[in-house]
């Protein structure tokens, strides 16, 4: 495996556990920082500046047909801090947890609807990451919960925009975390945490995937790599010629992946918890990758441009 190291750009510290970035089209960085409970703007200058109070866990987050920020709220973590007060990680399912949901937030003004806290019936537990089909349709992964003894058996969610309709796609799937589409969204991706492992599956119709079946599968996708070594997965994005740039924990940094299976790279980063990446920028060549154990969002020229998002990056 081929272990690059880059040289980046600090644009801003002291977030409090930042996610999801999204790289605006007038060059801010949209994130959810995870502690603090809030969907924030960083400028490029470094500033940054609450959008909205959500409370829980704000995970992921991303810009839906209408405009608006999509967020998955995964309803809160209790926290371990460092020793040395630089680094914090989440543990275990907050005190005050009450369930996790799908908020809307208009950026205008701050304000959020609460779209969906269950399907059929069954509470959503951690939703963690989301993306955007070209129908502008919303596809997520549901981590679940962990708790001193136990923990949730995850699943993957697609749902309309509005509110109206939602259907558990995949179930069960352990720890699914980062979620992506191919560039001809005829593949679904779904990284897998605890398992440090990266799964596709093709994609049939809305909210509809083919499944493996036993024992090629156990949760229905094709693995996509093999490299071992401790490591987990966390959320990730798609390069405009296919590869998938998965943040990486632990070993800290981002592995990219080819859909036809097998690590192209590993780009190696000194902070544990490599937990989301975006492209931005002319030719979509620089990657904002949020260094979240150090609460850093860090800037790196990337070799090979990002795929545009639907709604944005035109």
């Amino acid at each position: 495996m081929n272990i690059i190291e880059k040289e980046y750009k600090v644009i801003t510290t002291g977030l409090q556990f930042p996610e999801g970035p999204i790289c605006m089209n007038d060059g801010s960085i949209l994130l959810v920082e995870i502690a603090r409970g809030t969907l924030s703007r960083v400028s490029m200058s470094g500033v940054v500046n609450v959008v909205a109070e959500l409370g829980g866990g704000p995970n992921g987050a991303a810009i839906g047909p209408d405009g608006s920020c999509y967020i998955c709220n995964n309803g809160g973590f209790e926290w371990e801090i460092s020793s040395d007060g630089v680094g914090m990680r989440p543990i275990l399912q907050a005190n005050e947890y009450s369930g996790g949901s799908i908020q809307k937030v208009d950026l205008n003004t701050g304000k959020f609807i609460t779209l969906y806290t269950e399907c059929n019936g069954i509470p959503l537990k951690g939703p963690n990451d989301i993306v955007f089909d070209k129908s502008g349709n919303l596809w997520f992964t549901d981590l679940g919960k962990v708790r001193n003894r136990d923990m949730d058996r995850g699943a993957i969610y697609w749902a309309k925009p509005d509110g109206s309709e939602i259907k558990e796609v995949i179930q069960p799937f352990l720890t699914p975390n980062g979620i992506g589409l191919s560039p001809d969204e005829k593949t679904l991706y779904v990284a897998e945490t605890e398992g440090g492992k990266l799964y596709s599956f093709n994609i049939i119709g809305d909210g509809v995937v083919n499944k493996l079946a036993f024992p090629l599968s156990t949760n229905g996708g094709k693995l996509l790599n093999s490299n071992g070594g401790i490591k987990r997965f966390d959320s990730l994005a798609v390069e405009s010629g296919g590869n998938i740039c998965v943040a990486t924990l632990l070993d800290g940094g981002i592995t990219v992946i080819s859909p036809d299976g097998g690590v192209v790279e590993f780009v190696k980063f000194n902070d544990p918890y490599i937990t989301n990446i975006c492209f931005g920028s002319k030719y979509l060549k620089k990657a904002y990758i949020t260094a979240s154990y150090e609460g850093l969002l860090i800037q790196v020229n990337w070799e090979r441009p990002g795929l545009a998002l639907n709604f944005l990056n035109k």
